[in-house]
């Protein structure tokens, strides 16, 4: 890690926090059998891929992803052990290193004009917020976490204090597959389950992940068009109004809320965002 604080999971600075869009699930037969520690992961396991069937998950794709899958106690102790800190909205800047997110969005913002032009022609939603979701998000790609996804959320749908969220987390993970936009083993993210350069949870990633590039996949990981054109989905679809302002107060401002419930967050988005933009 560099001096400088690129954002890997915004856990780390002020715990995780879901995007408001993420609902907890309705009652799942497998959370019943949830457990604090490996013992009784391979009974909820048995009983997960039972659920996942009547569900609508393929036989095929459970004996791919799910079939010897193993507890994984880092995840377990990252989820327990995670820290909130209170910062300053200036301490918040500093630390997700909003200056070189500025400078490196303007580069990129130049290098991908064409792509990001596109892109706000379909959607209505300029360049610099974009830009600046990608940075804060994973540093432009760098940082998309290393973590097996399937495996993160696994553990933590079988895991007692979120087993329904994450169980609901993990089934739309296993429509990704299902619907060939990746193999389980190309779905590496962030431990909570995270996926791609601009980090959707699995069920964000269902509804809202476009094919941009045209290759027949919506692959949030490796394509750079369809994680920004995706984002950019994702904005709109919570009534991003093309021309409006996005700064706090604007009428863009909400679809900013959608993305991260908090508000520092969301205002450093727009902040950054509109320093992109300049």
């Amino acid at each position: 890690m560099q001096k400088l604080i690129i954002p890997v999971v915004l856990a780390t600075i002020i715990g995780l926090i879901m995007p408001t869009t993420s609902v907890e699930a309705r009652t799942f037969t497998s959370s019943k059998l949830c457990g604090n520690d490996a013992d009784g992961f391979k009974k909820w396991r048995k009983a997960f891929k039972k659920e996942a069937l009547r569900r609508g998950i393929n036989k095929r794709v459970l004996d791919d992803a799910i079939y010897d899958i193993t507890y994984n106690t880092r995840v377990a102790r990252l989820d327990r052990n995670q820290k909130s800190f209170k910062l300053s909205f200036d301490e918040f800047m500093k630390k997700r290193g909003a200056d070189y997110i500025v400078k490196k969005g303007r580069k990129l913002k130049t290098k991908n004009a064409r792509l990001l032009k596109k892109i706000e022609r379909k959607y209505g939603v300029p360049s610099g917020i974009i830009l600046a979701i990608w940075g804060m998000e994973s540093a432009f790609g760098r940082y998309t976490g290393r973590m097996n996804v399937i495996r993160s959320l696994a553990t933590l749908a079988y895991d007692c204090r979120r087993s329904k969220f994450f169980t609901r987390e993990l089934l739309a993970a296993l429509k990704i597959v299902q619907r060939g936009d990746m193999h389980p083993d190309q779905m590496i993210g962030a431990w909570a389950g995270e996926i791609g350069q601009t980090q959707f949870l699995a069920s964000n990633y269902l509804k809202f992940a476009v094919d941009f590039d045209g290759d027949g996949r919506r692959d949030l990981i490796r394509s750079r068009a369809d994680a920004l054109a995706s984002t950019a989905n994702f904005l709109a679809s919570f009534g991003w109004m093309r021309g409006r302002g996005y700064q706090k107060g604007q009428i863009n401002y909400p679809a900013i809320k959608e993305w991260n419930s908090a508000g520092v967050y969301q205002k450093a988005l727009a902040v950054i965002a509109k320093r992109i933009d300049k």
